[in-house]
């Protein structure tokens, strides 16, 4: 493999929702470009599965950590796991998340939104903040953090309140901490995904609810389109940043979406 290819060698990684779909499109790509992962979420067969098969393709290092990232305890048991095993860490890529099905925003539940709000936004909270902590504090000091945003994150699907209104929030997060990383060395982007295909967006060729009412197919793009993105954010030395980087489907509907 190039050298270029290599940018993450000796660095660690942590990827929330590394699993499954993008997330483990995400960590593989990363392991493939040198990095030590670290892949969290919270069903424990299915991590420790990809970390094998992983490990396997790309003859990295990959370390599963089962943890509820909305859980402020249980967060930082698995950041303090990353620093007394591995002393550091150069990335972390916030990319867990989960949905509630497409319904009326009055048919939503509390507990629908708390769900969606703990995944996707708070979890994303905890593990940015615990990450500030051990990159202010390792030597050398600093280091990169990737939010995954989704085109959600400026322009709604009908009957999406709760993923929108998370999606919109993480942009805000994200430019938080690009700012308050600044002092630090710690630089913080988003990635917003269009139409990536994985089992969560099956749905989209047999159709998908649009704007104007009509239900119709989208078209998609592999998870490497994705993970080359990420690799790409990752590889940039700490002085350089990408804010915002949107990878879509070219002919998905989203330019005019509303």
């Amino acid at each position: 493999m190039a050298a270029a290819e290599r940018a993450g060698e000796g660095k660690i990684a942590l990827v929330t929702g590394g699993g499954t779909g993008v997330g483990y499109g995400m960590a593989k790509a990363l392991s493939a470009a040198g990095y030590t992962m670290v892949i969290t979420g919270r069903r424990v067969d299915v991590l420790e599965k990809a970390a094998r098969d992983m490990a396997a393709e790309t003859g990295g290092t990959v370390r599963a950590v089962a943890c509820d990232i909305g859980d402020p305890a249980k967060v930082a048991a698995l950041f303090e796991t990353i620093r007394r095993e591995f002393g550091r860490l150069d990335l972390l890529v916030n990319n867990a998340g989960s949905n509630v099905p497409a319904i009326p925003m009055e048919e939503i539940t509390f507990e629908q939104w708390s769900g969606i709000v703990a995944a996707n936004l708070t979890g994303a909270f905890l593990c940015t903040q615990q990450a500030f902590r051990l990159m202010k504090a390792q030597d050398p000091r600093g280091g990169r953090i990737i939010n995954n945003g989704s085109i959600s994150a400026s322009v709604p699907r009908p009957h999406s309140a709760p993923y929108t209104a998370t999606k919109h929030a993480i942009t805000g997060l994200t430019k938080s901490t690009a700012l308050d990383g600044r002092r630090f060395d710690i630089a913080c982007g988003q990635i917003d995904i269009g139409n990536a295909a994985t089992d969560m967006t099956s749905k989209m060729n047999s159709g998908v609810l649009q704007a104007n009412g009509d239900v119709a197919s989208e078209p998609t793009i592999p998870v490497k389109h994705i993970a080359d993105a990420v690799v790409y954010m990752a590889s940039l030395p700490l002085e350089a940043n990408v804010l915002t980087m949107t990878v879509m489907a070219t002919t998905m509907p989203l330019v005019g979406r509303g």
